[in-house]
């Protein structure tokens, strides 16, 4: 069965949507400025502590200190953490020193030599994106149709592409952001229609 992430939640509102479409995961931003769905430590435990016991916890974040993501880890408060940064296989090591949570690498996929230093990331799971971190827009899905691993699939995708991606790619996870917001605000129509989308389309293949 695919795995639903609906990430970039920041409201109490968002989680009460998710907890009420019940995806695998749930994602926060936090502490990366340069994204309107940013949100502070403080705000992410307090939005994690009111989410469904059944929903797993994801913290996204790019070139943090080490001690953000194992804090959050160790609090309880994220059970994944998912770097978008310049991290490298140094830095996750230190990470899972640190911490028994799990860990998720992203990765920009331009060409086929991204697809193959994903392959070897030491990370739990790898995620495959377009790069723009939440432009809605798609990379070459020909390039991923061979990964060899699990991965979580993100960029671009919707309604109207789900059903393709998860026949053409089968990934471990759909993670979804901007594709379910109206006006840069989490739509609670199209959380629970896409989820549901996902869940329907699994019980017919």
């Amino acid at each position: 069965m695919t795995k639903i992430k609906i990430c970039g939640l920041k409201r109490f509102e968002d989680i009460e949507y998710v907890n009420e479409a019940k995806p695998d995961y749930a994602g926060f931003v936090i502490e990366i400025s340069k994204s309107h769905r940013s949100v502070s430590y403080q705000k992410a435990a307090k939005l994690a502590e009111k989410l469904d016991k059944n929903i797993m916890p994801v913290g996204v974040f790019a070139d943090a200190p080490l001690q953000l993501p194992a804090r959050l880890m160790n609090a309880g408060i994220i059970s994944v953490a998912q770097l978008h940064g310049h991290e490298d296989e140094r830095y996750i090591r230190s990470l899972r020193s640190m911490t028994d949570g799990k860990i998720i690498k992203a990765f920009s996929v331009t060409g086929r030599q991204d697809i193959e230093k994903a392959i070897s990331s030491i990370a739990d799971y790898i995620l495959l994106d377009q790069g723009s971190g939440g432009s809605g827009r798609t990379f070459d899905w020909s390039l991923a149709e061979s990964a060899g691993r699990k991965f979580f699939l993100a960029g671009g995708l919707d309604l109207y592409n789900l059903k393709e991606a998860i026949s053409r790619l089968e990934p471990y996870a759909v993670d979804l952001s901007s594709s379910l917001e109206t006006e840069g605000i989490k739509d609670r129509k199209k959380i629970i229609k896409t989820v549901e989308a996902v869940r329907e389309y699994d019980r017919r293949k």
